[in-house]
């Protein structure tokens, strides 16, 4: 029994002898494997002279309770762990340590510190036994965790953790060589009984801080389930703070089609590598037959990320799947990497996103004064105008600056802002990428070309159902949108000439 003890019980037996006859002490009662009450028990009152506030694993040869530790042996029911010591400590930082052989995982270290911490920190409740004649009732006839400690100064100290206390969140604790059962708070207990999987990181790819956030310069997403890539791109543009097009979205999509992206929608699958959560682990120092076993090695998804710093991540995932908690996951693992994770797919959108979900879905995105040349034309109107900054030298920005002719001749600018205004509300409702284009003429066909993106684009509406129209975009099926924009778009087409207020609804 160690000295602290001693003199702590010493102290109880004085109690009882100066008192006159101390009623008995009524211990905490343990687990009862025989069905019959202990006869061991504690009070509140008591416990604070008799075994409340112990220090159980203490450096003797230091001297002192809390000791440097260098190691710590953890055997439990599933694994064994050695935690050592990564970082010696210092005066401005404590140590910091690792699980040996698993240095190359990423581990979350500061879990991974408590096997240490707790250990030299660890105080007792209460003495809830000193016989030793029934130990299984407390659980140490199979303990769940047995753990050695080992001090820098060669100090070596054991203990065994049995079953949990009935009351106050407290665990039984007994070093070993000695007889005596303590009772120690659950926090500090909880830890060793751990399996190697919930000391690893649960973020996969740690995101960066903001000042060295790096540029996504694209992302390619391959997937079994569709016949095309989806492509997503870093828009130099969008660097100089103008508007260039649609949304304020970083980024475009080039494939399957060009289309801008929306910002709250498409960041998590431009960006969602970084700060990528796991739901689990399926493999540590993964084999190829757990690669196999996963649906990794001809995997289901392939996410191929590029970034401006010169790092290129490639992640693997598995067809998704419903785990026991009825979540939609899938297995995960960088390609060469030695650990699989269990994602959730609404992490890991790359699983399932189509580019619908992302797109903008606006079909004309360019700002209205980056316009030089519009063209209008139904089966019997045809609209043209030119646009030209007044002063071509200056930053220009405000219809002020601009003059605008129609077929020719001088127009009234704001007019001609209105109408550009209506022609981009049309919304597109969903991809078209394989229809098949009409023989017949188009109702409408739009042609623009946007000085600041230097392109030119045509832009053709066909009929299609009784409620929508095909749109063609210089040349190829693209979207579909609501018949009834088309019907508005012609008929603000011939409010053009006769000065009447634009259609903004349509239903």
């Amino acid at each position: 029994m160690n000295k602290s003890v001693k003199t702590i019980i010493g102290l109880g037996v004085a109690v009882v002898v100066l008192g006159g006859g101390l009623t008995a002490l009524i211990l905490t009662e343990p687990k009862n494997t025989d069905n019959t009450e202990s006869s061991v028990s504690t009070s509140e009152e008591s416990s604070e002279v008799y075994g409340n506030g112990i220090h159980l694993i203490n450096d003797e040869k230091a001297g002192e309770a809390e000791g440097i530790i260098k190691e710590v042996t953890v055997k439990n029911s599933t694994d064994t762990l050695q935690i050592v010591m990564d970082k010696a400590p210092t005066e401005e930082s404590p140590a910091t340590y690792t699980l040996k052989g698993y240095e190359d995982i990423p581990l979350n270290t500061a879990v991974v510190g408590t096997l240490a911490n707790n250990a030299n920190n660890m105080v007792t409740s209460s003495i809830v036994d000193e016989t030793g004649d029934n130990l299984s009732k407390f659980g140490f006839d199979n303990p769940q965790a047995e753990v050695e400690v080992k001090f820098q100064t060669g100090t070596v100290k054991k203990f065994l953790v049995g079953d949990k206390a009935p009351a106050k969140s407290s665990t039984y604790v007994m070093l070993d060589g000695e007889k005596i059962v303590y009772t120690v708070d659950t926090s500090y207990i909880a830890n060793y009984s751990k399996t190697l999987d919930e000391f690893v990181d649960i973020i996969i790819l740690e995101e960066p801080p903001e000042e060295e956030y790096p540029i996504v310069n694209s992302l390619r997403i391959e997937r079994e389930d569709i016949d095309y890539d989806i492509f997503l791109e870093y828009d130099k543009k969008s660097e100089d703070g103008k508007y260039s097009g649609g949304t304020s979205a970083s980024h475009v999509m080039t494939e399957p089609t060009d289309a801008y992206l929306t910002v709250e929608r498409s960041e998590p699958v431009t960006n969602g590598m970084f700060g990528l959560k796991s739901d689990g682990v399926y493999s540590i120092h993964c084999k190829e037959s757990d690669i196999a076993g996963a649906g990794l090695k001809e995997p289901f998804c392939r996410v191929t990320m590029d970034c401006d710093n010169g790092n290129n991540y490639v992640l693997l995932m598995s067809e998704p799947f419903i785990d026991d908690n009825n979540k939609k996951c899938c297995y995960a693992m960088f390609e060469g990497g030695n650990i699989i994770y269990i994602v959730d797919t609404e992490e890991a959108k790359w699983c399932t996103v189509m580019p619908i979900d992302i797109t903008s879905r606006i079909m004309i995105g360019s700002y209205v004064w980056n316009i030089t040349e519009l063209s209008v034309n139904t089966s019997d109107i045809s609209e043209e105008f030119i646009i030209e900054p007044k002063d071509k030298s200056a930053e220009n920005n405000q219809k002020e600056h601009f003059n605008v002719k129609r077929n020719g001749e001088l127009f009234d600018t704001e007019r001609y802002r209105q109408f550009y205004s209506c022609l981009i509300d049309a919304y597109a409702e969903e991809f078209a990428l394989d229809a098949d284009i009409p023989d017949t003429l188009p109702v409408v066909t739009v042609e623009y070309t946007d000085s600041y993106t230097e392109k030119s684009v045509k832009i053709e509406f066909y009929d299609n159902t009784a409620l929508t129209m095909l749109i063609v975009v210089d040349g190829k099926s693209k979207y579909t949108c609501s018949k009834a924009y088309v019907d508005t778009l012609i008929e603000n087409i011939k409010r053009i000439e006769t000065g009447e207020d634009y259609i903004r609804t349509w239903k």
